[in-house]
Order: C-alpha cells, then sequence, then structure tokens
C-alpha cells in the first residue's frame, strides 16, 4: 500500500499529477489479475451449482484439460479453463461477462465462442424446458459458429464426469500467467477476423 491518495471527491476535479499518480497505482494491481482469476476459481471449488456431479472449478479444469489433451493452443485451454468464470457474479449472463474477462488478452475468435457458448450449450437440453434448442442458428452464417459448436460438443456439454482424469488448477496457472502478462488488446494477439482451428 503506497499510501498516496487523491483530493478530490468528484472525478472531474482531478488534477493531472493525481491522475498520473493514479496511473502508477493501477500497474500494480493490473499484474495481479491472474491472482485475482485464480482466487474466483478456488471459490468456484468450494461454491457452486448444485446437482451436478461435479463443481464449477471441476467442470473448467475438465474443460481445459479435454482442450489440452485435444491439441488446443494456450489460447483455447485459457478459454476452455475460464468459459464459465462468471457463474458466481453474473449466472444470468455468465458467457458474455466471461468473455469479457478473457477477451483482452486472447483471440477474437476465442472470446466470441465464450461470449456465445450460452446459447450454442442450448441444443443439448432446451428442448426439456421448451426452449428452442437451434436458438444458436441466429449466428449460422457466423466465421466462429463451427468454432463455437465445436468447443461445446468437444469440451464443454462433455465436462462434467466425475471419474475424468483432470489436471489440476496449479497445471493450468503458469498458462493462466502467460495470457494475462500479454499487453492488453495487442491487435497481434486479437487478430480479429482470423478463425483458428480448435487443435492441432
Amino acid at each position: 500500500m503506497s499510501g498516496e491518495k487523491v483530493t478530490f471527491t468528484q472525478m472531474k476535479d482531478g488534477t493531472k499529477d493525481e491522475y498520473l499518480m493514479l496511473q502508477k497505482l493501477e500497474k500494480p494491481y493490473l499484474s495481479m489479475t491472474t491472482d485475482r482469476i485464480l482466487d474466483e476459481l478456488r471459490r468456484q471449488g468450494e461454491v457452486s451449482l448444485e446437482g451436478y456431479q461435479i463443481n464449477r472449478l471441476q467442470h473448467g479444469l475438465q474443460s481445459a484439460t479435454r482442450a489440452e489433451r485435444d491439441g488446443a493452443d494456450i489460447d483455447w485451454i485459457v478459454g476452455a479453463l475460464l468459459h464459465d468464470i462468471g457463474d458466481g457474479l453474473a449466472p444470468q449472463n455468465h458467457d458474455r461477462f466471461s468473455a469479457e474477462v478473457i477477451r483482452p488478452f486472447v483471440r477474437w475468435d476465442v472470446a466470441w465462442v465464450v461470449e456465445h457458448h450460452g446459447i450454442f450449450q442450448m441444443i443439448y437440453y432446451a428442448h426439456h424446458y421448451g426452449w428452442d434448442e437451434n436458438a444458436r442458428d441466429e449466428f449460422k452464417d457466423h466465421p466462429c459458429f463451427n468454432s463455437c459448436a465445436e468447443f461445446c460438443e468437444r469440451w464443454d456439454q462433455s465436462s462434467f464426469d466425475p471419474d475424468y482424469d483432470m489436471a489440476p488448477l496449479e497445471h493450468f496457472e503458469p498458462m493462466l500467467r502467460e495470457v494475462f502478462a500479454r499487453k492488453a488488446h495487442d491487435p497481434d494477439v486479437m487478430r480479429e477476423g482470423f478463425v483458428s482451428p480448435l487443435s492441432r
């Protein structure tokens, strides 16, 4: 803790020096993003949706393990690990919340798939509620449609197995640290318009 504080109580009254000081203090906070994500993942192992045979942490670990074993690259593995990170704070729109966590640091297609996986997952269960299981068809002309369908089939809907030999969270920590150490919103990372294969 630096002890430095601004004097203003309204942002419009801040001085240039105060905003430069805040910018300086923001850097160590941003560098701790991975630690906060790891904390949230651990929390998902303690407080989770009821009724499933595994908790949300295990679901993410299982999804990421499947992605890695399929030969996916680091962006897809981290996307699979964090695709439900929003469940705790945004259960009604967890997919969009999760996508915003990773969007500044991964390829655009990975972020798009995480953002839309919720509606794509409906193909497996929506008919039980009288909903439209083909709601994902509104995106049928999007270049990431097949990627999202494949992501859901291979790594999401299949990852609720308590007997699956999933890697522990510690295994994925270096990947998280590598991805979240990237420069945010770097065009060379995001590669807007490029659609990558899910596995090699």
